[in-house]
């Protein structure tokens, strides 16, 4: 007769939680000004974006960190010729600086996204809209956090 298995699989549980504590320890490092300008160049194929035709709508004063709501609008009227290819969320001080990227075309009837977004800390959010001719639009807000989500401690 074999020897029961669950001291083996208590064992493996045990293992198993401890590696998952181990890995809600562990912080991510939050983007730098400089990963967001990276992150920014990866998406415009380095071409500067000019400011104007987008509008960015998020709180400027946000209590609360975790669920914060977030639009972005592109003025454009989405026909075959003249239309936006792409829209990017962008922010310098959470984990990770490429919030969100939504891919559009004519077909999409209108260039508008909303979300809802966590914020780390008072930060610059950065919208940015590839447009059909090659050229770049981009709207920014500083907003200003006063309870933090996305770290610990």
């Amino acid at each position: 007769m074999s020897s029961p298995s669950w001291p083996r699989c208590a064992t493996d549980r045990r293992a198993m939680l401890g590696g998952l504590l181990a890995l809600s320890l562990v912080r991510p490092a939050g983007a730098t000004p400089e990963a967001l300008a990276a992150a920014m160049r990866e998406f415009t194929g380095g071409a500067a974006p000019l400011p104007g035709g987008v509008t960015l709508d998020i709180p400027p004063l946000v209590e609360n960190g975790n669920a914060v709501p977030v639009g972005v609008e592109v003025e454009s009227p989405m026909t075959e010729a003249d239309h936006v290819r792409a829209i990017a969320l962008f922010n310098e001080r959470n984990p990770l600086p490429n919030v969100i990227t939504a891919r559009l075309g004519p077909w999409s009837g209108a260039a508008r996204l909303s979300t809802r977004i966590r914020l780390a800390t008072s930060q610059r959010l950065i919208a940015v809209a590839a447009l059909s001719d090659g050229s770049y639009r981009m709207a920014e807000q500083q907003v200003v956090v006063t309870l933090a989500a996305c770290i610990e401690g």
